[in-house]
């Protein structure tokens, strides 16, 4: 058992700098996305912010969502679910249980 564990001991240096070179150029692409795709809105956005807004509720109203193709209505509701899924583990969190708030 302690040779074993001294054999460890002695890789472990070999085998994290092979695991920080691995993950280091998909750390950095992580990281070139995420600045871009988690910022929020710039003021400069709110326009195209509010036009989204407003084709959704222009299409609400006049029926045209029905029209959208199977492939896409699969992904708007797979990214609804995401976001909920997303809340509701957020709040599980938040609250530091899964059934009920703890008074």
């Amino acid at each position: 058992m302690s040779k074993a564990i001294t054999s460890l001991v002695s890789k472990a240096p070999t085998l994290a700098k092979g695991f920080l070179d691995s993950s280091r150029p998909k750390l950095n692409t992580f990281l070139k996305y995420a600045r871009v795709e988690l910022a929020p809105p710039k003021p400069s956005e709110f326009p195209q912010v509010l036009q989204g807004f407003n084709s959704l509720m222009n299409s609400a109203r006049t029926g045209s969502w029905k029209k959208i193709p199977v492939r896409e209505a699969w992904l708007n509701t797979l990214i609804a679910l995401e976001i909920s899924f997303c809340f509701f583990i957020g709040e599980c969190i938040g609250k530091g249980t899964i059934i009920a708030y703890q008074v």
